[in-house]
């Protein structure tokens, strides 16, 4: 008996092992099946030299040939006969380079990670569901549907990933389904409305309505007024003021009594990134070389690796069109044709809105509206977690849309009578389609046709710049705006008055807008739409002025203007923030002396000075600067942590969490250094947590010996480490934070405030000029490649040229037989 135990614990080790290294073991992959030269990691391997220059591919639906040409960036270049194999094509090749993004990507807006890497996901997945994100989806897919031509696009897209998913075995998943072990599942048109909804999120999702709210209750209306203006000290507003109007306003809904929300700390904590933005602006033939317009583009979203977009050329009945699209959805996003060019930057209009509900009671099954009980819409929503039985949670829906909780799972269960419901522009789908947009603005060509095109895009509103061969410039922030009696949603409404509904929209044709401008540009910033003559309230809480006010500054001194010139100015880092703080931050800083330093910094303790010193070659340094964010500047990383503690120290006593409390938020950049610059006396400048009363000396001078001991213990001494890219450390991150697969510490200039605005996460995801003369020319890159494969050459092979500011010149064909040198590749794509 003892001479068959030894072999039959062997034999069971073995299968103990066999099965522990083919089966994910929490964050730990099937370490065998990933290893496995059969079917792991290493069949992703690819080298240029893998990529077919010559194929026919026979693929089920496709109605006729379609031909593909790939440059060498390995864009494709598509030719098709009929809409259906045009869109086709560009959903099997987009999933040929990207399939993982595009499917993580739907999960994640439809809150389904949990699916993927089990419980950690859960409450990520909970908030995107209570946020209504596949709600808004499912609402804007039924809209769609109904179109007869969106319907055609959905579908012939949807099938073309699928052809591809149709052709993988496991080997040949791409590396992230190994790692994370799991495997695609078929693509449907309701992920291409998925897309949409999360870039509906990062770019209306931020709201300050619950923080604004609680500052309110404390500090009441007039404090809240002066601190939180509606309209800026300096503005530069994208409509030009002055602009006059086409149309006759409809009547704005009257204001109601005040209403005094309970103070809340339900403030979201997984809000978009206050940062992301853009940049767009053209330039008419009068100011240019070639007589005809500019366009330029660059919208700042977060850096990620799979890059967020993609490059592809359509070309098909009717159209002929270059640019670029996310990953999973069809047409193109931003680019051009032979006649018009087009571009986006956020507008950052109000169109989210918190409403206090009063429930019946603790089931909640029942809330108060317009004097009567109204019946709780209740969906159980089933989340699938790996290695888990499936959760469920149950959300509550009013005619205001979600009540949203933003809690970990023993919040969910208390039973509260008050809770906040969401008001969204992205839940509601009449009227819209925003896939219909794109496909006719990817078939403009003139300034009519661009017009119609915009009718039906409604959510997140952009700012749509447009400049066509025929000299039209013009630009107007579109998208569907509610009809609202002023700052309303700027704090909780009160979800039982009717008065503080949505009583309906501002007209499309009635959003601002310009076209054929005297001053001879049009360009956005992110900052205010229009100006205080504009007739509807659209919003209170814009970007500063600064990108825009550069942007327009340059652009009125441009004469003879070209493509590169409009490359230059979008690499522009030059800060107008420090150009306007930092000579009143030097002059008002107390003069140095040993004293009045509080303890000597470890620089000047390593050089053996006095304690002053250190300051003294500050001050130098930034008298010095010329306010430009370049990589190397030293000035610009002292400026930038001195300004920032110097604003944390003015604000903290009176907004901070930690002081307070509660979840408020600071007065915006511009107030306060209005405040800085014009209000000597404000008692805002003392720290009231402090028996001594501060002045503005004094806590320039605390968060000046802050910026320099902590550059200084971050560093060492003063010197070419404290560079401006070392401090500001961008990251281009791998999408799912995979380590390895990103790159850290990029070394590149600009800043959130300049026209380059590239900060920590952020920055211009892509940049493109386009050169309306005949031929058109147009140029473009982003921080990546075209391939979402780690071990592709073409997965990063453009971050080089995006880090030191060049563009590619865009292989533009006119058909699918000509002569380029820069094509590479020429496939057939056949039933």
């Amino acid at each position: 008996m003892l001479r068959w135990l030894k072999p039959v614990l062997a034999l069971l080790s073995a299968v103990v092992l066999a099965w522990v290294l083919n089966t994910k073991q929490g964050d730990v992959p099937p370490v065998a099946r990933l290893l496995s030269p059969y079917q792991g990691f290493w069949q992703n391997g690819e080298t240029a030299a893998d990529f077919p220059t010559q194929q026919t591919l026979h693929l089920p639906g496709l109605h006729q040939p379609v031909r593909v040409r790939f440059d060498d960036r390995r864009v494709p270049h598509i030719f098709a006969e009929n809409d259906h194999d045009l869109y086709y094509a560009q959903g099997y090749l987009t999933a040929r380079d990207r399939l993982w993004q595009m499917e993580f990507m739907t999960r994640v807006a439809a809150g389904r990670i949990s699916e993927v890497v089990g419980e950690r996901a859960l409450e990520y997945d909970r908030f995107q569901r209570r946020m209504g994100l596949p709600f808004g989806a499912e609402n804007s897919l039924r809209e769609m549907l109904k179109n007869d031509t969106t319907r055609l696009v959905l579908e012939s897209y949807s099938a073309g990933v699928n052809a591809y998913i149709g052709q993988l075995s496991p080997k040949e998943y791409p590396f992230e389904y190994k790692l994370l072990d799991y495997a695609p599942e078929p693509w449907q048109p309701l992920k291409c409305a998925l897309l949409l909804k999360l870039m509906a999120w990062d770019l209306s999702g931020r709201s300050d309505d619950l923080r604004l709210s609680n500052i309110l209750s404390k500090y009441g209306p007039e404090v809240t007024r002066d601190l939180f203006p509606d309209f800026p000290f300096r503005a530069d507003p994208v409509v030009p003021e002055g602009t006059p109007l086409d149309f006759r306003p409809l009547p704005v809904p009257p204001v109601p009594a005040p209403f005094a929300a309970a103070v809340s700390g339900l403030v979201p904590s997984r809000e978009p990134d206050a940062e992301l933005g853009s940049n767009n602006f053209a330039l008419a033939g009068s100011r240019t070389a070639s007589g005809r317009p500019l366009l330029a583009n660059d919208p700042h979203l977060q850096l990620n690796l799979p890059s967020i977009w993609y490059q592809v050329q359509l070309h098909g009945p009717g159209q002929n069109v270059y640019g670029v699209t996310i990953p999973g959805a069809p047409a193109v996003i931003i680019g051009f044709n032979a006649d018009v060019a087009w571009g986006v930057t956020n507008v950052g209009g109000d169109v989210l809105d918190w409403y206090q509900l009063k429930f019946k009671d603790a089931d909640r099954r029942e809330y108060w509206h317009d004097g009567r009980w109204k019946p709780v819409r209740r969906v159980v929503e089933r989340i699938a977690v790996r290695g888990r039985p499936d959760r469920l949670d149950t959300v509550l829906y009013t005619h205001h849309g979600p009540v949203v909780y933003d809690h970990e799972e023993k919040v969910f269960n208390q039973q509260t009578p008050i809770r906040h419901a969401l008001r969204w522009t992205a839940h509601d789908a009449a009227g819209a389609n925003e896939v219909l947009a794109f496909v006719k603005l990817n078939h403009a060509r003139n300034y009519q046709d661009y017009d119609r095109a915009l009718r039906t895009y409604a959510s997140p509103a952009q700012n749509f710049i447009f400049a066509s061969r025929t000299g039209d410039v013009a630009i107007r922030p579109n998208g569907r705006f509610p009809l609202k009696y002023a700052e309303q949603g700027k704090f909780i409404l009160d979800g039982s008055d009717p008065r503080q509904d949505w009583p309906g929209w501002i007209p499309m044709s009635q959003t601002p807008r310009v076209l054929n401008p005297a001053r001879g540009y049009v360009s956005s910033a992110n900052q205010h739409s229009a100006g205080p003559g504009y007739p509807y309230y659209l919003g209170w809480d814009y970007a500063p002025w600064d990108r825009a006010h550069r942007i327009n500054q340059q652009l009125s001194h441009m004469r003879r203007a070209t493509a590169d010139t409009l490359r230059v100015l979008q690499n522009d880092d030059l800060g107008l923030n420090a150009q306007l703080m930092l000579p009143w931050m030097l002059a008002n800083l107390p003069a140095v002396s040993a004293a009045s330093s509080a303890g000597p910094t470890a620089a000047a303790t390593a050089a053996a000075t006095t304690p002053a010193a250190p300051e003294t070659a500050a001050r130098r340094l930034l008298a010095r600067w010329d306010y430009h964010y370049g990589p190397d500047a030293v000035a610009a990383t002292l400026f930038e942590l001195w300004y920032q503690d110097l604003l944390r120290r003015l604000w903290e006593d009176d907004f901070g969490k930690q002081a307070t409390g509660l979840e408020m938020r600071f007065p915006a950049r511009d107030r306060t250094n209005h405040l800085l610059l014009s209000e000597p006396a404000s008692p805002w400048l003392d720290d009231r947590r402090t028996p001594p009363k501060e002045t503005a000396p004094d806590l320039l001078a605390a968060s000046f010996r802050f910026a320099l001991d902590s550059l200084t213990r971050k560093f060492g001494p003063m010197g070419p480490q404290w560079a401006w890219a070392n401090q500001k450390s961008t990251d281009i991150n791998h999408l799912a934070q995979l380590p390895g697969f990103g790159h850290t510490d990029v070394w590149c200039g600009g800043s959130p405030g300049s026209v380059n605005a590239t900060g920590p996460r952020n920055g211009p995801s892509w940049r493109m000029v386009v050169d309306l003369a005949a031929p058109v020319r147009a140029y473009g890159i982003f921080p990546g490649g075209q391939s979402g494969n780690p071990a592709s050459v073409y997965y990063d092979d453009m971050l080089e040229s995006w880090r030191t500011g060049q563009l590619d010149e865009l292989v533009f064909l006119q058909a699918a037989d000509e002569n380029h040198p820069r094509l590479q590749a020429a496939w057939r794509l056949e039933k």
